[in-house]
Formats: structure tokens, C-alpha cells, sequence
């Protein structure tokens, strides 16, 4: 537990990288860039990971990144190849960095920056090696303006998840979560079997799995500033399958391997 050895005297000099996947994400972008950089947190570093977005959001990062050359990095990709491998490349380029901490954030501002420091103070209080800013946790809460068929969808996905898994995560599908770099580089991510959003329930059922330590903690989780969803029904048909794929292979060929007994994750009750 950092904390408790004295390694940071505080969450502000932690290094912690936040990997932000975009595809035509140009107007939110830097928005949210902008909200993390003015957080009291000095080891924050984000790296954008582009996949060639028609709208310019490669150009965006990059002058964000020249205009913050020590907190900024952008990672372009070649296309539109999933979140899940945006993720793997740049989760795994975070930890080779040498980060601490590597948070998974989207750019559209549906995760909001205020919550971060609260990610990062729970780490540090409880030696976690995964915190998930969760939705359905008490204090935790889904955007105003979703209509009822989403909010259903979504809770029943989570549900349908877990039946099949048994993780005991609350939100095993929220993509707004803090790792230890330790624990990435053992999941060696270019197994991963998720191209696109079930790469969420693939690393966290791989750390439950393990026996890694799981907090879960409330957040608001907000409507998108600008865009649409990119939920294609091919996406929704992988998440779908992921779960049953996962059960009936154990540990997977080419799929995610940790090891560790296995322990039942906790929640944070409250809204900080």
C-alpha cells in the first residue's frame, strides 16, 4: 500500500496517467484536457490515444500536446481498430513511461474530472490495485438525462454480467477506473480477446479473478458534451458473448492470465 509505506505524502505526487482514447472527439477534447491540467494534481500526465479520427482530434492532441510538452502525449493509431486495443496500446505505453497509476477516462466529459482526486485518494487510503468509479454503488448516480431504456440496458448489463461471472462488481462495465501500474503489466494486455467495450468486463473480471484488491467508489456519471455513442451492434453482440467466453474457457487461450487468490471487492459508500 502506498500510503501506508510513505511513498507519497499525498495524492498530488503521484504519477498518475490518464489514457484517453478518441475517435472525432475534437470539440470535448479539449475541454476535458484542460479541466485535468488544472487539477491540484502535479504527476498527472495524459495521453491521448488517437485512431486517425476524420474530424481533426489528432490535430487537436497535438496541439495540446505542444502547448503542455510535459504533461501531454498523443498516440496515433493507424484507424478505427476498437477502444479495447486503443486501450491496451495505451495502457501499456503509460506503464513503460513509468507511471504509478494509469486511469482509463473517456474524452466526451461523461466522466467527470472533479472525480479523479477522489480516484487517486482512495488508492492511495486503501492500497487497492483497482478503483472503479462506479454508477450503482449507494451515492452513485447516472446522468439526468438519460431516457429509461438506457438506464434499464445498463443495469441490466451489469446484472447479466455478474450473473455470469460472479466478480460481486456493482459496475463491472464502467470504463472510468484507476489501475496500479504493477497490476497492467501483469495482465499483458495485447492478450486481451476485447476489441471493443468489453474490454472493461475483461480486465476487471481478470483482476477479481486474480484476487487483486477492488474498490469500488460513487460517481455522477454524466451525459456525453458532444457526439454520439459508438455502441455498434457488433459491439454490443461482443460484450454480450465476452461473459459466457470467459466462464466456459477458465483461463483463457490468448486471454488475460493473473495470478492470486481470489477476493471479493469493496465499496466506498457515499459521494465524496
Amino acid at each position: 500500500m502506498a500510503a501506508a509505506h510513505g511513498r507519497y505524502p499525498d495524492e498530488r505526487a503521484v504519477a498518475v496517467t490518464v489514457v484517453m482514447p478518441t475517435y472525432n472527439e475534437a470539440e470535448t477534447l479539449p475541454v476535458v484536457a484542460d479541466e485535468l491540467l488544472t487539477l491540484p494534481l502535479h504527476g498527472l500526465r495524459l495521453l491521448v490515444v488517437d485512431d486517425a479520427s476524420p474530424d481533426g482530434t489528432g490535430q487537436v492532441a497535438d496541439e495540446l500536446a505542444a502547448r503542455h510538452p510535459e504533461r501531454v502525449q498523443v498516440l496515433h493509431r493507424a484507424g478505427k481498430d476498437g477502444l479495447g486495443r486503443a486501450y491496451a496500446a495505451g495502457m501499456t505505453a503509460a506503464v513503460a513511461q513509468g507511471a504509478d497509476y494509469v486511469l482509463q477516462m473517456d474524452a466526451d466529459g461523461s466522466h467527470p474530472v472533479r472525480h479523479v482526486p477522489q480516484l487517486v485518494g482512495s488508492a492511495l487510503a486503501t492500497g487497492a490495485d483497482l478503483v472503479v468509479g462506479s454508477r450503482y454503488v449507494p451515492g452513485g448516480r447516472l446522468a439526468a438525462g438519460w431516457p429509461t431504456h438506457r438506464r434499464v440496458l445498463s443495469r441490466w448489463a451489469n446484472r447479466y454480467v455478474d450473473t455470469v461471472l460472479r466478480t460481486g462488481l456493482r459496475d463491472i462495465t464502467a470504463g472510468f477506473a484507476l489501475w496500479r501500474a504493477p497490476v497492467v503489466a501483469e495482465l499483458d494486455l495485447e492478450r486481451t480477446r476485447s476489441a471493443g467495450y468489453s474490454f472493461q468486463i475483461e480486465l476487471k473480471h481478470a483482476a477479481v479473478r486474480a484476487g487483486r484488491s477492488v474498490v469500488e467508489i460513487p460517481i455522477h456519471f454524466e451525459e456525453r458534451r458532444q457526439g454520439v455513442s459508438k455502441m455498434s451492434a457488433a459491439v454490443q453482440l461482443e460484450a454480450a458473448l465476452l461473459p459466457w467466453r470467459l466462464l466456459l474457457a477458465g483461463v483463457p487461450r490468448g486471454g488475460l492470465v493473473l495470478g492470486g487468490p481470489r477476493r471479493r471487492p469493496r465499496t466506498t459508500r457515499g459521494a465524496r
